[in-house]
């Protein structure tokens, strides 16, 4: 690894590493996207799939040397920490029983984790990760990509100078339709296996985006909460719907609804926050837009780049209003704030980040745990676990 704090280790890419993200992977696709648009990473060395015939034809497919192609993460992390040119940054995109494991191994070695959400599929699991990412020299950083849509932090700086006074209501709804029936295909596949993704179904793959979106809007986390979960599909071992009460210690009060079988909403994830001086929306589909309602005044539109942005989002955008940002801008605007904070972290300097972190990951995972336990005692309020 290059000697920290060097100038050239400034200047030039992070040196990038990924485990999953192979052949026929949609994630993995995406994080290699978002790391480029900045031109803050290259893509040097790969774990990419747990078989290693499929890691060594996706390390050719994406130009990786085959010395530098791997058959398994735990190889590719000791190897990588010895190389003088090893490896600064990895992005794990696997499924999510493999998160720790991996995250693991790099932390351990120094090497910075950017990881895929959730953080985990156990509690057990998110706490053992919390500790090893406490006790590394590296940085963790979670990709709940939402956070780094310019309207949603938008949202995040109004709330904080007040502009909704005191917090009372947050309803936040991610449904979706593509597991309406059932899917004979990878994705599916791992998303419905409880042992790869963990006891929560929809719960865990979109209702912990949209718990994350409001806890990072509002800077709130529940503090009990009583969850209906269904499988409406016949024979799903994990849930495919929710809905979730959420009461936080504020007083506050709170509505969540993930869905992957209400038909007509593709990623539909959406926010409403109401306080004692007014309230704002936003749409993830439309994601240019914010909503603001002073009460007693018209409903106002703020625009991505327009006017009524603040200053301090600017540096979230990068083309002129009107020209669609998203998905795709929201992810590397998550890696550009990360490399920005590797850096400075190898100037040895700490660097104040809007990328969700390790205890963010935890607090995600301790809502997958007590919404099946609430579930389970037919929806009873209980206490996310400390």
């Amino acid at each position: 690894m290059a000697i920290e704090g060097t100038d050239s280790a400034q200047t030039r890419p992070i040196r990038l590493g990924m485990v999953g993200g192979g052949k026929d992977a949609f994630i993995g696709a995406v994080h290699r996207i978002a790391s480029r648009i900045d031109g803050a990473y290259d893509l040097v060395a790969g774990a990419l799939s747990s078989t290693p015939e499929k890691a060594l034809e996706s390390g050719r497919a994406l130009g990786l040397k085959e010395d530098r192609t791997y058959a398994s993460f735990a190889d590719m992390a000791k190897r990588e920490a010895r190389l003088k040119d090893g490896i600064e940054a990895v992005a794990i995109v696997t499924p999510n029983h493999v998160h720790y494991p991996a995250a693991r191994e790099f932390l351990k070695r120094g090497i910075h984790v950017i990881c895929d959400k959730p953080l985990t599929s156990t509690l057990a699991d998110a706490k053992k990760l919390v500790k090893a990412a406490e006790s590394s020299s590296a940085l963790f950083f979670l990709t709940h990509n939402y956070t780094g849509y310019p309207m949603v932090r938008q949202a995040r700086e109004l709330v904080q100078s007040g502009d909704l006074g005191t917090i009372r209501v947050i309803q936040v709804e991610y449904p979706q339709d593509w597991l309406t029936i059932e899917q004979n295909n990878k994705q599916a596949e791992w998303r419905t296996d409880p042992a790869r993704t963990g006891l929560g179904g929809s719960t865990g793959d979109i209702g912990t985006h949209a718990y994350n979106l409001a806890s990072f809007i509002t800077g709130q986390l529940a503090e009990s909460l009583a969850a209906d979960l269904q499988s409406f599909v016949p024979g799903r071992q994990v849930d495919d719907n929710g809905h979730v009460m959420l009461r936080y210690a504020s007083g506050a009060r709170g509505m969540l609804w993930c869905s992957q079988v209400a038909p007509g909403n593709e990623n539909n994830l959406k926010i409403r926050v109401y306080g004692d001086k007014g309230g704002l929306e936003w749409h993830q589909e439309n994601p240019n837009y914010l909503y603001l309602t002073p009460f007693g005044e018209p409903k106002r539109i703020i625009t991505r780049g327009g006017a009524g942005m603040s200053e301090s989002v600017g540096p979230s955008t990068r083309i002129p209003p009107g020209h669609p940002e998203g998905y795709l801008e929201g992810f590397a605007n998550l890696y550009k704030d990360a490399a920005d904070v590797i850096r400075a972290h190898q100037r040895g300097e700490n660097l104040p980040s809007l990328v969700p972190n390790v205890e963010d990951g935890l607090a995600g995972v301790r809502f997958i745990d007590a919404c099946v336990k609430s579930s389970s005692r037919n929806a009873a309020w209980v206490k996310l676990d400390g």
